[in-house]
């Protein structure tokens, strides 16, 4: 595909995307749902661990009991298809032991390659900021590195609060790939906040530690689905060049 013509598909399909609140009731088919996530999986996450999950909720009880949590809101009242988007930041050990896995095989299938230097970075790197105790340590290397940070640029974002934040925009980032991919296949979507987080984690039956990122709902748009035209701001007060 030329240059020209794929600027022109993603055009098309990132305006195509729009916030729908009405479906026709035909499902989308789980073969184009496998397909989004497995696109959704390669968006780019925070040092690669990867803290996602994805449900489709398909059983009646519990697709209804969805949509109660989600306040009965159109958007997933009228939704033949609903997607939960799940923030594992509780699995960082295990996604982390994955990451070295990779590398130590990679290392020694390709023994004549230069090898890839990255396990001290999973091994110690990767747990000192991970890890906390009743948000205790996160505030002491908070305070650590506002020391640093008078000496030299340092990472801040330490507390167990804006680690968290990191790992939902990891997530994020992936959920706007798989709504993207949606519309590349002809669907809709809508993504929701609005919504009861405890509620949801004990339809799904998932621990205290993991977090409810968004719902997504799918479909085929229908008449009324978009409320109103697009509104965005221009360009000139939200892009500055220094």
């Amino acid at each position: 595909m030329k240059q020209e013509d794929t600027i022109k598909a993603f055009k098309s399909i990132v305006e195509h995307r729009r916030a729908m609140r009405n479906y026709l009731p035909e499902p989308v088919p789980q073969e184009i749902i496998r397909r989004c996530i497995e696109r959704a999986i390669l968006a780019p996450s925070s040092s690669n661990l990867q803290l996602w999950e994805y449900y489709h909720v398909q059983a009646p009880d519990k697709k209804k009991a969805l949509v109660e949590a989600c306040m009965s809101q159109p958007a997933a009242a009228n939704a033949p298809t609903l997607i939960v988007v799940v923030t594992r930041h509780d699995l960082w050990r295990q996604r982390c032991e994955a990451n070295l896995n990779f590398i130590r095989n990679l290392n020694q299938k390709e023994p004549d390659d230069k090898p890839i230097k990255a396990e001290t970075y999973f091994k110690k790197t990767i747990p000192a900021l991970y890890t906390d105790f009743m948000g205790i340590l996160g505030w002491l290397k908070k305070i650590g590195a506002f020391f640093i940070g008078l000496r030299r640029p340092m990472f801040r974002e330490l507390t167990a609060s804006e680690v968290r934040t990191m790992s939902h925009k990891s997530v994020a980032l992936s959920a706007q790939t798989f709504m993207l991919a949606l519309s590349a296949e002809g669907f809709d979507s809508c993504p929701m906040e609005g919504m009861d987080s405890k509620r949801i984690k004990h339809i799904l039956g998932l621990p205290r530690e993991a977090y409810i990122n968004m719902v997504i709902s799918c479909g085929v748009r229908a008449e009324g689905g978009i409320y109103a035209p697009r509104f965005r701001l221009p360009v000139e007060e939200v892009f500055f060049t220094l």
